[in-house]
């Protein structure tokens, strides 16, 4: 049997200036793509307001589950993760003494009185350096809090996976394999999606129709690699006995 992930990994994307549209989130399609690179792949993600008691209770519905949670860890007044996350996690919200030493570094008597507040973080937690302005992030029971600055952000994704899930978690090869199909319609194909999904349940099947330039279907299968070849050839067996015609991607 091959082995999995211990645990879900979720992406939590925090900011009112995402949800209401003056700015895009960039995170979450970063983040996908840095977690392939190691086998490792996103089971949800959450867009929420800078809302304290939303962010607690949302941190408090993800215990057990990894999380990369992004934004509002700064010192202005709509910036709450820091406290939400101490209050999710039963902790106090104290001066970290190696975060107000990074900060006095990088600021020196600039850091008073207000930068300072930054290094005030959940009792506990372990940081998360920051290669840009030296301003940790920080993380407490594998959830991860990082800056909204995808400069800032990007670069502790990769510490983090480095130092942090690549030793502690069991990936498994996660593959996503699909072929093409020309003019034909989803619904033909529901009775064999349904056999093939029963047969392996290890697997999810998908079918992304496409109308233009011309009716196609991309048929695919995603999931531990073993399991996903195996499942693919039967859908092109099948496929063959129903005269369907496909293209490899």
């Amino acid at each position: 049997m091959p082995e999995y992930i211990k645990k879900e990994i979720h992406a939590l994307i925090i900011g009112d200036e995402i949800l209401s549209g003056k700015r895009k989130d960039k995170h979450l399609t970063h983040l996908i793509e840095a977690l392939k690179r190691h086998n490792f792949h996103i089971s949800r993600a959450d867009y929420i307001s800078d809302d304290t008691q939303e962010i607690k209770k949302t941190l408090e519905q993800k215990k057990g589950v990894i999380v990369f949670c992004f934004g509002g860890i700064g010192a202005t007044p709509d910036d709450c993760t820091r406290s939400a996350a101490a209050l999710a996690h039963k902790k106090s919200l104290s001066c970290h003494p190696d975060a107000k030493v990074l900060i006095e570094k990088q600021f020196g008597e600039d850091a008073y009185p207000k930068r300072i507040l930054m290094a005030d973080l959940p009792e506990e937690c372990s940081l998360i350096p920051n290669s840009i302005n030296n301003i940790p992030g920080f993380f407490i029971n594998q959830h991860f809090f990082m800056p909204g600055f995808p400069e800032m952000a990007w670069p502790m994704i990769d510490w983090v996976i480095e130092n942090n899930l690549l030793k502690t978690e069991k990936s498994k090869k996660f593959e996503d394999y699909s072929i093409w199909l020309d003019n034909v319609s989803e619904s033909s194909l529901i009775d064999l999606m349904d056999l093939t999904q029963s047969k392996y349940q290890r697997i999810k099947i998908y079918s992304l129709p496409k109308m233009h330039p011309k009716k196609m279907l991309e048929l695919g299968v995603r999931g531990d690699e073993e399991y996903v070849k195996e499942a693919l050839n039967f859908i092109k067996d099948n496929l063959i006995k129903m005269n369907i015609s496909w293209r490899d991607l």
